[in-house]
């Protein structure tokens, strides 16, 4: 097969949050950095996906072995982080596997919390961003939007999403084992993005007293407020609001620290140290690390949630076995498309070789036996046409065959190597040597024995 496709990546289980946060992707700047995958070489089509428990590179090229050693460094000059610091955090997924990864992304069954519903979302928002860039192509396309089906398939099909958990509720879920109760408790939400509402509208679920909502756009937090019944609060004024909650969750993105130590640190004072519970979503993380040292403050990032999340493992195991034999079908599916995209052009420069032989030999025949009255001829016509298509019956029912059976791919490459046929980059067959091949060539060379090869 000419081309291939290579996953690169890490995620929450190769790399801790200080290292995914070192190759994080901001939000709506994807643009610059798909136009500088598309220049490395061998790379013909790309997408970056982002979200704070992965980043992986997906990339389609003629030379999959040498685009998977590539994008590694393209991480790496992208962040301005030295390559031997990724090396063993990094995976790589090529041709069958990258595809299947990446169901398994979309469907949420890599996920950290099993069924939560936003990866689908983000995997959809930032293949937008490839397709808009003009990174996608034919393949990425096909294999990005059967992604999706195959998401909305496992959830019709299993209860993988009824019995997972959102990382909002998981984050929930870790601060009711700090808290014995949550009923006279106040929440203070940064961030009121899709991550924020959700976390927000599991706080309430669960009892929460009060929820303030703070975000850099105060118009988003009153509407976000109004739709919830929480309280919106002015971010230029969180300092006055801090220490009147006993939670604080962020999900809010940006440069730098929204809380450092010393903001904390005061309100812990106006508190008289009552507990606080914080609970960072964000990657980069938001909230500075060093408040874990202040007394009665309970720090946790997103790594931490992974604790909440084992507990519901063994209910969602029996609901993830079903999706995966989804993935397994859909995979089969996927490949025997892909795997196609190589078939009929090869059988059509088969056919256009042995044809221009057959006619090559036809006329030559011709000069030889002397004049034949058209019945003769046809007859002749007639007698190599049979010759040829039983010739090449086996060969090019073993070629459709590997159109609905992954496991004979290999005939694709056999046939182009037995009968010496030119390919393009992507599998194409040339046009120059398809209307060579059409034209019946004057002398010998479309022979299918090479007259250098002495050996043969």
């Amino acid at each position: 097969m000419e081309r291939g496709i290579v996953l690169v990546g890490l995620n929450h289980r190769s790399a801790p949050v200080e290292v995914r946060e070192r190759v994080a992707f901001a939000n709506g700047r994807l643009e610059p950095s798909l136009h500088r995958l598309m220049a490395v070489e061998g790379v013909a089509e790309g997408a970056i996906l982002s979200t704070c428990n992965r980043v992986e590179v997906v990339a389609c090229g003629p030379d999959p072995a040498a685009v998977g050693a590539a994008l590694p460094g393209f991480l790496a000059r992208e962040h301005g982080v030295p390559e031997p610091a990724l090396a063993g955090h990094l995976y790589t997924h090529t041709d069958r596997e990258a595809v299947r990864h990446l169901f398994r992304v979309a469907a949420s069954l890599d996920s950290m919390v099993v069924g939560e519903p936003q990866i689908l979302g983000q995997l959809k928002e930032q293949y937008a961003a490839a397709a808009a860039a003009g990174a996608s192509g034919q393949i990425l396309h096909r294999c990005f939007h059967r992604s999706f089906s195959v998401a909305k398939r496992i959830r019709r099909e299993t209860a993988v999403a009824e019995k997972a958990v959102s990382i909002g509720s998981a984050a929930v879920e870790l601060s009711r084992g700090i808290f014995d109760r949550l009923a006279d408790k106040s929440a203070l939400l940064l961030g009121a993005g899709t991550m924020g509402e959700v976390t927000a509208r599991q706080l309430l679920a669960h009892g929460v007293g009060s929820v303030m909502v703070a975000n850099r756009t105060f118009d988003r937090a009153i509407d976000v407020a109004r739709v919830l019944g929480a309280t919106p609060v002015p971010w230029e004024h969180l300092a006055r609001y801090l220490p009147l909650a006993d939670l604080v969750i962020a999900a809010a993105s940006g440069e730098g620290f929204l809380l450092p130590r010393a903001a904390v640190e005061e309100a812990m004072r106006e508190r008289r140290h009552r507990p606080m519970f914080l609970i960072d979503l964000a990657v980069p993380r938001v909230l500075d690390p060093a408040v874990n040292q202040l007394g009665s403050v309970y720090l946790y990032d997103i790594d931490d949630l992974e604790g909440v999340v084992a507990q519901n493992r063994g209910a969602r195991a029996r609901e993830a076995a079903k999706a995966e034999t989804i993935v397994d079908a859909e995979v089969d599916t996927f490949w025997r498309w892909f795997a196609s995209l190589d078939v009929v052009p090869t059988i059509v420069a088969l056919r256009e070789r042995v044809e221009a032989i057959r006619r090559h030999e036809v006329e030559r025949s011709l000069g030889a036996l002397g004049a034949l009255d058209p019945r003769q001829r046809e007859a002749l016509e007639r007698l190599t046409q049979a010759i040829v298509n039983k010739v090449l019956h086996a060969p090019l029912t073993a070629l459709r065959r590997h159109r609905t059976d992954p496991a004979e791919a290999f005939y694709v490459e056999a046939a182009r190597r037995l009968f010496r046929l030119g390919t393009g980059a992507t599998g194409e067959v040339s046009e120059e040597r398809s209307a060579r091949s059409a034209r019946a060539p004057d002398g010998p060379p479309g022979e299918l024995d090479d007259p250098d090869d002495e050996d043969t």
